[in-house]
């Protein structure tokens, strides 16, 4: 803590506001405070009577994960309910300030997290805010497994999925329930080309926003694409969105259409069960096959 802040405490007759800033994942801020007028520093301003107020912060000096929550209110100048329901502010950095609103430059760094579970009731929004540790608790390093644990297109991976034949861009033509996209053509790309892969909205209210390809069928002559998840954030038909070829993890497909083996994350040649089982014998050659 800063000595000239802790002055400040000290005295007994303070001056502080809290302050709070958010960073979408698309670069958008925002940035609030409980005090009664609007703050400015780090070169954002911190808007007031925005509604949005925190509980305490649970904080510890080990790694177990400081979290705490923040109530705030919807509003057009401020958190929008329509991007709730996109999901915009899912994962969104936060940080949060203890200042001196009569000299910002005295301020103290109490939170620095992400946003986790949002929820919204009625005109109001609550949000579980989880600190830095909260990343310890995600699983790392290789799994011993035969399908690629890669995600295509990543550091493991190694494709460029911008290569000619592995994504196209197209309008939307037709959309039912936010959930199945319909192209009168798609010419160039194989039935069940684009399943397991990705739709990226480019334009349009969902702009921003993307989803997950569960299915891409050929039906006379129409092209459907069925989404795992119906499309948040408004996806209408005339807006553009990029599909992208979709991976099923599986070596063959890694080498025959993609021609990308050597990045291959997985572990095709991992023993069976039966192997496992193997016992010596006195003939014959033990080949890891059944033992029947």
């Amino acid at each position: 803590m800063d000595e000239r802040f802790k002055s400040h405490l000290q005295t007994g007759i303070t001056t502080l506001a809290r302050c709070w800033a958010i960073r979408r994942a698309d670069g958008q801020e925002y940035g609030f405070t409980d005090h009664d007028q609007t703050l400015r520093f780090d070169g954002l301003e911190f808007k007031a009577d925005t509604g949005l107020t925190a509980l305490a912060v649970e904080q510890s000096t080990g790694l177990s994960v400081d979290n705490t929550e923040a109530l705030g209110a919807i509003s057009d100048v401020s958190v929008r309910a329509k991007d709730i329901e996109a999901g915009r502010f899912d994962g969104a950095e936060v940080t949060a300030w203890l200042v001196n609103w009569a000299d910002t430059d005295l301020r103290w760094l109490q939170f620095r997290g992400t946003i986790g579970e949002l929820r919204r009731t009625g005109n109001a929004f609550q949000a579980e805010l989880r600190g830095l540790t909260e990343a310890l608790n995600q699983p790392t390093g290789r799994i011993f497994q035969k399908p690629c644990t890669a995600v295509l297109g990543d550091g493991a991976c190694r494709f460029d999925t911008n290569e000619p034949g592995y994504s196209v861009e197209r309008e939307v033509e037709a959309i039912e329930d936010g959930l199945v996209l319909r192209w009168k053509e798609l010419p160039g790309f194989e039935p069940h080309w684009f399943e397991r892969g990705r739709l990226n909205v480019l334009s349009g209210s969902a702009k921003g926003l993307w989803g997950l390809i569960k299915r891409d069928v050929i039906d006379g002559d129409e092209r459907i694409i069925h989404l795992w998840e119906p499309m948040r954030g408004g996806l209408q038909v005339g807006d553009t969105v990029l599909l992208l070829a979709g991976c099923d993890k599986r070596m063959e497909t890694c080498r025959l259409k993609f021609n990308n083996l050597l990045n291959f994350q997985g572990f095709p040649d991992i023993p069976t069960e039966d192997w496992v089982m193997a016992v010596p014998k006195q003939s014959g050659r033990n080949t890891g096959g059944s033992l029947r």
